[in-house]
């Protein structure tokens, strides 16, 4: 059985977590039950669990330090965190720890069944206990999700078109779904957050939470639905009877709302719901998820946490054409040069026009938005500063979704082009200072000979005038003084720690006139040698 500790202050609330469930049905078992963090970490000790339900603060260790201290004392432990509302940053925070779900106060039971059902199938797999016909359950479940998701993904996102031959009787039978002939239509769930890859894991259980919302409001009102989650996108199709339209509408009004609850335990997260139109025919589908990709992408101009169902439509489709051309000269200048502050300026001027078209609709910037970044990544390649940008645009596509505002798309693009630009500048300087380094480095270890402008040029690969003006730039100093300096260096180090005579010090250091040594050490350190002997030996 699934050993579980229970956690928390108030011996009620404990009382309640052990009442509210038919634990041997679940084939768990309660082996402990702790008052502070403390308690629980000796439990766990003792107990050796499979599973804690712990609120999120508590005396002695509060949930977040008791959860880390646990973790260390058995790393395959998995968690329920209890939160109430005004915990928010701690809940947001347990979720960095890989907690594996949460609940928020009050308790609700089916929420904590289906947490706790979420935790159970996670242990088995951890624990490879199933058996032959429970493998087989799950193989089949876990290839009917995969093929009803290829074929919405066929149908929808890839836009391959074959909607237009499909029937209620084709799906139902090659994907075992139950649509029947009434109303068709398509909503889409957004997570938007200032995102970073930490947060995946938040964003999977918020998606998770998303779809029990979606099942637990929609399933006694449609004869058949489906939820699939594409990035950070939540698509869901429904099936209902026309009679039922405004029902369906106030139920999504619901899920919005529900969203809103759970996303207060990560205050950095917010949600937007946009519907599409309903359709009479199920080879409509493109239409009303077009329709609902639409008003999603309108959070970008009028917020989220709303309910989104109609979107204008971008008047001046010439206007934006002539924003994306306008950029394209001044941007590829600016890149050929690498000029960062000029491609920045480039963006900040496009935002500015950008917001001058009236009426301008979410989708339409986003598609600038995604046009201006192909523009820069064509010219950033036409330039040979990248030979494939697959890992950038990957970069771009996963972040981008993310943006909730015209603002933020902007600053996130800006942002990305600028820092890849610093990268590049510097790898450019890097191969300017490479051959100087190289030739540095020769000058240090044959110092003693006679070294000509000419020799060290066709070292590096350089002819001599383009080596010496390059030597310059990046060394601050003349090829022949860098020469002397090192000379003159070496010669010091010889008359302090050495009895050389001068003579031999200036044949070790490459001069075969000692009258010319002396001069050019007097005219570079102030003293004449026998007089840096004297002072410095």
């Amino acid at each position: 059985m699934i050993k579980v500790v229970i956690a928390d202050d108030e011996e009620k609330v404990c009382q309640l977590i052990i009442g509210l469930i038919d634990w041997e049905a679940l084939d768990m078992q309660i082996v402990g039950i702790a008052h502070n963090g403390i308690e629980a970490l000796d439990k766990i000790k003792e107990c050796d669990p499979d599973l804690i339900i712990t609120d999120i603060r508590m005396p002695g260790y509060d949930g977040l330090e008791m959860i880390r201290f646990a973790q260390e004392i058995k790393t395959d432990l998995d968690f329920i965190i209890i939160s109430g509302y005004r915990h928010f940053q701690y809940a947001q925070n347990a979720i960095k720890y890989g907690v594996g779900d949460y609940l928020l106060k009050p308790i609700n039971k089916e929420d904590f069944m289906v947490a706790l059902e979420k935790m159970k199938n996670r242990y088995r797999k951890r624990t490879e206990q199933y058996d032959n016909v429970e493998r087989l359950k799950m193989q089949l479940k876990n290839e009917s999700f995969k093929l009803r998701n290829n074929l919405f993904n066929e149908l929808l996102l890839d836009k391959t078109h074959g909607y237009k031959n499909i029937t209620i009787e084709s799906i139902n039978e090659n994907y075992q779904f139950s649509f029947q002939p009434g109303t068709f239509q398509i909503f889409i769930v957004k997570i938007d957050c200032n995102y970073n890859e930490q947060l995946n894991h938040a964003i999977d259980i918020l998606q998770e939470k998303a779809t029990q919302i979606i099942s637990s409001l929609l399933k006694g009102h449609c004869n058949e639905m489906w939820t699939f989650r594409n990035g950070s996108f939540l698509y869901t199709i429904i099936n209902y009877d026309s009679s039922i339209k405004s029902t369906i509408r106030n139920r999504l009004k619901s899920i919005l709302d529900e969203l809103i609850v759970q996303g207060t335990a990560f205050e950095q997260f917010t949600f937007t719901v946009g519907v599409g139109s309903a359709f009479e025919e199920i080879n409509q589908m493109w239409l009303t998820f077009e329709e609902a990709r639409y008003s999603i992408m309108e959070r970008l101009v009028i917020g989220t946490q709303r309910l989104i169902e109609e979107t204008p439509h971008t008047r001046e489709p010439q206007r934006v054409n002539e924003l994306l051309v306008e950029l394209n000269k001044p941007m590829e200048a600016a890149i050929e040069v690498l000029d960062k502050e000029g491609v920045l300026q480039c963006i900040a001027n496009l935002k500015t026009h950008t917001s001058q078209i009236d009426e301008i609709n979410g989708d339409t910037i986003y598609s600038i938005i995604e046009q201006a970044w192909n523009l820069y990544l064509l010219h950033m390649r036409n330039n040979q500063f990248i030979s494939s940008f697959d890992e950038l645009n990957k970069t771009f596509k996963e972040n981008v979704s993310y943006c909730s505002s015209v603002d933020e798309l902007f600053t996130f693009m800006s942002n990305l082009m600028g820092e890849f630009l610093d990268i590049v500048i510097e790898d450019e300087k890097q191969k300017e200072t490479k051959p100087i380094r190289i030739a540095k480095q020769y000058i240090q270890q044959n110092y003693m000979h006679q070294i000509s402008l000419e020799e060290i040029s066709h070292i590096v690969g350089f002819n001599s005038a383009y080596f010496s003006t390059l030597f310059k730039k990046i060394s601050g100093s003349n090829f022949v003084d860098y020469c002397v300096q090192i000379r003159m260096n070496k010669a010091k180090e010889l008359l302090r720690e050495t009895n050389l005579s001068i003579a031999v010090i200036c044949e070790q250091v490459g001069y075969n006139d000692l009258k010319h040594f002396t001069k050019t050490f007097k005219k570079k350190i102030g003293l004449k040698p026998n007089e840096f002997r004297k002072l410095y030996s």
